[in-house]
């Protein structure tokens, strides 16, 4: 038996030694920095503050009545007491979560075969599914039509080139994609477990995945210019390749979708009451779903008023990261003292304030989350300081504070809401995006090698050693 000597000189041990430790101090020096970060992050107040209660920071909307009135009565829909930094979204930030979801019997299946033994419950289901196979045929199908145009030889110069196709037909591609990729498998492998529909489906609402809904109605006013000033050319080539429809009927598709969702569920919470079906777990799930929608199609509709706005032109929206929705006051503009009727708009990076005017939006102005704070007026004694938001700019560390606000910081705007609820529901949506904000901060000031680099490091080392 033969004895092999391994010889190390000083320079190999020096070597491997400094790579490992070199390692070691970029993770500590990391994990150091997040902790750093989070410090400075509360001791400056990043976040948005609520000066009137720090209570208010739980859950405080109550969940709305359903449009219909044929609709019974839902689940119970006591608030949690869950802090909003623990939710996932605030563009499916569900502020109304039922009880029952945290009920210790929601945790064990139920039988749903008296779900299905329902033929309106099972229609209802059945419908859904078929309605989203026809859904991503159609989208399909319209790509095909209308998502080439500016290769055709005829075509006209106001719908050449890739940045006019991207106009005119917006991110069908993207949604597309979101349904016949997820949504629609998801639907196909769950027909005999609804709850598990329900609970898959509501976490791409969770995740923000419907966000390409809300691109696309922002999308909706230049698409609609560009196919009135080609519509002559449009109507030519759909007779030419015997579509019925058209491209109108086609780009009209998804806001049609997404408005369908939340009837279909409405029509079998209904359906669920009338058979006094006892499946809480499925229920709870179905509300819980039925819930999100909602709120997804509220922020749609609200970002249809976004290209709207007046001399929005000085500001890049994709700069402003994305929106989250829109709420009106009555404002005060503290240094020019004026008063307006004003409509305040909320992206992850920045806040726009607009003006009224009958049917416009002019835009005002418009602030950083790192640049501003916001108070509740706690010298008010009377039932409308609950209605009240006051929005502070935050000035240099030389700079002075205005009058009537702490040092290093100045009355910008007063916001007065119709409802105290509406003020309690935007601080709540603020919160959140400051947390969004301050997640974003911590990772751009944090030293790191990936995990990847890292491995393929240590294996070069032993690469080096085994085989040089």
């Amino acid at each position: 038996m033969e004895l092999t000597l391994i010889t190390l000189n000083w320079l190999d041990v020096i070597s491997v030694a400094v790579t490992f430790i070199v390692i070691l101090l970029v993770q500590v020096l990391n994990a150091y920095l997040h902790i750093l970060t989070d410090s400075e992050d509360k001791a400056k107040s990043i976040d948005v503050v609520d000066r009137a209660s720090v209570k208010e920071c739980a859950i405080l909307e109550s969940r709305d009545s359903p449009p219909t009135t044929t609709t019974p009565p839902k689940t119970p829909t006591t608030p949690t007491n869950g802090k909003l930094e623990k939710q996932a979204s605030l563009l499916d930030n569900d502020s109304h979560e039922d009880e029952d979801t945290l009920s210790l019997e929601n945790l064990f299946p139920c039988d749903q075969s008296e779900i299905y033994a329902s033929k309106k419950i099972s229609f209802i289901i059945d419908e859904l599914i078929q309605t989203e196979v026809n859904y991503v045929n159609n989208l399909k199908k319209g790509l095909a039509n209308y998502g080439q145009l500016k290769d055709q030889e005829d075509v006209p110069e106001g719908l050449c080139g890739e940045e006019k196709q991207k106009l005119l037909i917006g991110n069908i591609s993207e949604i597309l994609q979101l349904h016949e990729e997820e949504i629609l498998p998801l639907m196909l492998r769950n027909q005999r477990d609804l709850k598990g529909l329900f609970d898959e489906f509501a976490v791409h609402f969770e995740k923000n995945h419907f966000y390409c809904y809300v691109s696309f109605t922002m999308g909706k006013k230049s698409s609609m210019q560009l196919r009135q000033e080609n519509r002559e050319w449009l109507q030519t080539y759909q007779t030419s390749i015997k579509d019925k429809l058209g491209i109108d009927s086609f780009l009209v598709q998804p806001i049609q979708r997404l408005t369908r969702y939340p009837l279909l569920l409405q029509q079998f919470i209904s359906e669920f009451y009338k058979s006094g079906i006892s499946c809480k777990p499925v229920l709870t799930a179905v509300c819980k779903l039925e819930t999100r929608m909602r709120r997804a199609l509220d922020v749609v509709n609200q970002a249809e008023e976004i290209p709207n706005i007046e001399e929005l032109n000085e500001l890049d929206l994709m700069q402003l990261g994305n929106f989250r929705r829109s709420t009106e006051f009555d404002a005060q503009h503290f240094p020019t003292r004026k008063k307006y009727r004003a409509k305040v708009f909320l992206f992850d990076r920045s806040l726009v304030c607009t003006e009224i005017r009958k049917k416009r939006l002019a835009y005002r102005q418009h602030y950083h989350w790192e640049h501003v704070e916001l108070q509740r007026p706690l010298e008010l004694t009377t039932s409308n300081a609950n209605k009240i938001i006051n929005l502070l700019v935050k000035q240099q560390e030389n700079g002075s504070g205005g009058s009537g606000g702490p040092s290093g910081k100045r009355e910008e705007f007063s916001f007065v809401a119709s409802e105290a609820a509406v003020v309690k529901q935007w601080l709540q949506a603020t919160h959140k995006i400051i947390e969004i904000a301050r997640n974003e901060h911590a990772r751009r000031n944090t030293f790191s090698l990936p995990m990847d680099l890292v491995l393929g490091v240590i294996i070069s080392i032993w690469l080096i050693w085994q085989y040089l």
